[in-house]
């Protein structure tokens, strides 16, 4: 009886270790959050991974996951384990997909499907929330692709190719023409969004993701010479926040859905002027709203900094905190989901650099996590 009973608690301890182990396990599991990374230039090979600890803030070392030529900007497929990559494979600029097969410490990517953009290489890509639709913009030939995905995520075909005309001609060698920088959706999915740089227009788009078409419908117009890159929605899907790389500020733009127009209600500066003076090179290039939709983040090229500000009932915008990024050339950033981290990329120093963000405030704290990655220009953690 003795025995019986001492056999029966040893097994019971080895179950309850076993429980605990892969408990632990799932936990440490959980916490580590995937953070791909886009590349572009020298030393860098294609596509690189590590990791995000959301309870430390800390990166493991970056691993390069994909070979590709310039892989600069990335998107996840909504509900499939698929990333997609604008960049150049077997000499041709194309748009490509890579099924994820490992993720954390030991992430994996294989090729899926690949589609040629036939109009140069793009610095930007997005995917539309049902999957259906993958939109490029190319800066360098001024124009907005549209490919068509498959349910299971393949790259069918590209569908349309819609060339922007003109330039502002306000900044000298800059805006002689179109620059197409960005390419997205509105929440609703009804509407695309292109910031041109040469054109100084949010160019708006009706877009049908099931057969990835779009029809010219309109722009949101900045200031001359304001350049606009990038832009983000609030989570209210009310206002829209757009980057200007050339004079340095944002943008507040009220979105009406019903009818598809967006209007300027104000723009700030992300450095104030007596800073910028004193530099050599200067040029925003990202934004990122908080996901709690209190603050916007603005990247600064040259002055290596971010910008925080916050955002009041109204939409508006007022400034709390310049950053260092502690790197250099910051082409991109991102916010992990929980919004309790920022990763900012500096591409000329080849680091990815941790910051806590305090939720009250908005402002940015150095985590002293920062590892060596080359030539990072693109961020992501989850599906924009």
């Amino acid at each position: 009886m003795t025995s019986t009973s001492s056999t029966f608690s040893n097994l019971t301890k080895l179950a309850v270790v076993s429980i605990m182990t892969i408990l632990l396990q799932s936990s440490i599991s959980a916490q580590l959050q995937d953070v791909w990374i886009g590349t572009g230039g020298k030393p860098s090979q294609g596509i690189y991974h590590c990791t995000l600890d959301s309870a430390t803030g800390k990166l493991s070392d970056s691993r390069l996951v994909a070979e590709m030529s310039g892989p600069g900007f990335l998107a996840l497929h909504p509900s499939l384990p698929i990333l997609y990559a604008v960049g150049g494979l077997d000499g041709q600029q194309v748009v490509a997909g890579f099924q994820v097969t490992k993720t954390g410490k030991d992430a994996e990517l294989e090729f899926a499907s690949s589609q040629p953009i036939g109009d140069g290489g793009a610095a930007h890509l997005s995917i539309s929330s049902d999957g259906r639709t993958i939109l490029t913009a190319q800066y360098g030939s001024g124009s907005v692709a549209a490919f068509s995905v498959a349910e299971n995520g393949t790259i069918t075909q590209r569908t349309q190719l819609v060339k922007h005309e003109g330039g502002s001609k306000a900044v000298a060698g800059r805006q002689d023409s179109s620059h197409a920088h960005w390419a997205g959706f509105s929440p609703d999915q009804k509407f695309a969004f292109v910031p041109d740089l040469g054109l100084d227009q949010v160019v708006i788009y009706k877009v049908d993701t099931l057969t990835a078409s779009l029809t010219p419908h309109g722009s949101g117009k900045v200031a001359a010479g304001a350049g606009p890159r990038h832009m983000k929605f609030h989570g209210n899907g009310k206002w829209i926040y757009v980057l200007n790389e050339l004079d340095y500020t944002v943008s507040l733009f009220d979105w009406n859905s019903q009818a598809g127009t967006m209007t300027l209600r104000q723009t700030v500066p992300t450095v104030a002027k007596e800073e910028l003076d004193r530099l050599q090179f200067k040029s925003c290039s990202e934004i990122r709203v908080h996901p709690n939709g209190k603050f916007v983040y603005a990247a600064n090229r040259g002055h290596d900094s971010i910008s925080v500000f916050q955002i009041g009932d109204d939409g508006s915008m007022k400034a709390v905190q310049v950053e260092p990024v502690r790197g250099a050339t910051p082409r991109n950033f991102n916010l992990d989901p929980s919004g309790k981290w920022l990763l900012a990329a500096g591409q000329d120093s080849h680091t990815l650099a941790s910051f806590v963000v305090d939720s009250q405030s908005g402002k940015l704290n150095y985590n002293r996590s920062i590892i060596s990655t080359p030539s990072p220009i693109c961020v992501l953690m989850v599906d924009e």
